[in-house]
């Protein structure tokens, strides 16, 4: 069960082991992006290269779709990326009950967006865990975890790719050692636990009075949604990346500490454009997309006019 492409490189890895795949569960098709097109779930597309029958169920708290699963006859319900608490009449449907693949090292990040917030939150590392299903959100019992460093300019889309490749590794791995008899369980610590709540478009307001590391973790953690933004000149900018400026007070590419107000274009040229943030910090801007318009460096966007020294941005 799963549906995005987080989702389908555990299934292109299943694909190519010893595994069989009775069925895969994806949601429904949705429309999408500015032309509202009906978009297929990547995992669905996977399986049908396969001729894996797909089932795509609106409700999965229905006798129907319980029925549909258990004709299948699954020893085990994997579930990857699939966004849907699952009751227990579901999970009860496959003999060995069900595995999941959460992007991050629980019980720390439990929920629906562990790369994202992980990255915010200044980890050094992440990493992809395998556990038991049960009724609470990522508080089974860990099965398998493999831990990866954090890069300092990944954002969350390049990390999500990674992690998808680990994770299709430690599934196969995981389903191996659960065949064999031979997982040991281990219960997650609760006093560790934290959580990683969904992402809503406020979250990728830049507030410009934190300090420069901090704004510049966020813009990371945002990409590719729902993408850092401020406004420039009374309309709305997009960051895509940009770096926090090394050197200590006093250094002439620093603002002096209260000199400056947070959110003040200190200087916008040929070679970039610079932001002050909070305690006396700047940050760079590198990559940006101004409102209605395709992505730039900043360079441009300054040749552009969409910045210049003395511009504050809010």
């Amino acid at each position: 069960m799963g549906t995005p492409s987080f989702a389908a490189a555990s299934l292109r890895r299943l694909l190519g082991s010893r595994h069989q795949i009775v069925g895969v569960v994806s949601q429904p098709d949705r429309p999408a992006g500015r032309g509202l097109s009906v978009r297929i779930p990547e995992v669905k597309r996977v399986a049908l290269e396969h001729s894996i029958a797909v089932l795509q169920p609106e409700k999965i708290r229905g006798e129907e779709f319980v029925g549909e699963l258990r004709r299948l006859q699954p020893d085990v319900l994997v579930v990857v990326a699939f966004g849907r608490i699952l009751p227990p009449a579901v999970l009860a449907a496959a003999r060995l009950g069900g595995v999941n693949v959460h992007a991050s090292l629980l019980p720390k990040y439990r929920g629906a967006s562990p790369i994202a917030w992980a990255i915010a939150s200044g980890e050094t590392a992440t990493g992809v865990t395998t556990m038991k299903m049960v009724e609470r959100l990522d508080a089974g019992d860990i099965l398998l975890q493999r831990s990866t460093p954090i890069q300092p300019a990944e954002t969350a889309g390049e990390l999500g790719v990674r992690l998808a490749e680990i994770g299709g590794a430690l599934l196969v791995e995981t389903l191996d050692a659960l065949a064999a008899g031979t997982l040991a369980l281990l219960p997650q610590n609760e006093a560790l636990a934290t959580f990683a709540p969904v992402l809503a478009r406020a979250d990728a307001r830049v507030d410009w009075t934190q300090p420069a590391p901090v704004v510049e973790r966020r813009v990371r953690a945002f990409n590719p949604w729902p993408v850092a933004f401020t406004r420039a000149r009374e309309k709305e900018m997009r960051i895509l990346r940009a770096r926090a400026v090394s050197g200590d007070a006093g250094d002439p590419a620093v603002p002096p500490r209260g000199g400056v107000v947070p959110g003040s274009v200190i200087h916008a040229g040929a070679d970039g454009v610079r932001v002050a943030c909070g305690g006396g910090s700047a940050l760079d801007l590198v990559e940006v997309q101004p409102e209605g318009r395709k992505r730039i460096t900043a360079a441009m966007a300054a040749a552009g006019r969409y910045f210049t020294s003395g511009d504050r941005l809010v």
